[in-house]
């Protein structure tokens, strides 16, 4: 029998919630699997350890988003179409994972042209 996905999802849109409830159960005991969502650890530990990286968004291209597109080509080495791409639809993210230091400095460079910057 071939496997057919479209009758299938034809069958689960049909399906009330009391089968689709049962249907969950039995694919849980037949592949010995669980269909909770994991559960993702919580940020900053409990022993409170500093953050060592860093993400910069860039929230808002400001009133000279042509220097913003230029400073945002020299910082991520970003072609002249992706750079403008990435400053038109703010936020986005500029650098991710870079340190303190790093970030503080991109942050400074394009709030110096304007822009609106967040670091995370």
């Amino acid at each position: 029998m071939a496997f057919d996905k479209d009758n299938i999802i034809e069958q689960i849109k049909e399906a009330s919630i009391t089968d689709l409830n049962d249907l969950v159960k039995a694919i849980e005991e037949e592949f010995d699997v669980s269909a909770e969502a994991a559960v993702a650890p919580a940020a900053g530990g409990a022993d409170g350890a500093a953050k060592d990286s860093f993400t910069v968004e860039l929230t808002g291209a400001g009133n000279q988003k042509v220097k913003a597109i230029k400073v945002v080509r020299e910082i991520t080495g970003l072609g002249l179409k992706d750079s403008k791409d990435l400053v038109d639809n703010a936020p986005s993210v500029v650098k991710e994972d870079v340190k303190e230091d790093e970030a503080n400095d991109i942050k400074s460079k394009l709030e110096e042209v304007g822009a609106e910057v967040t670091v995370k």
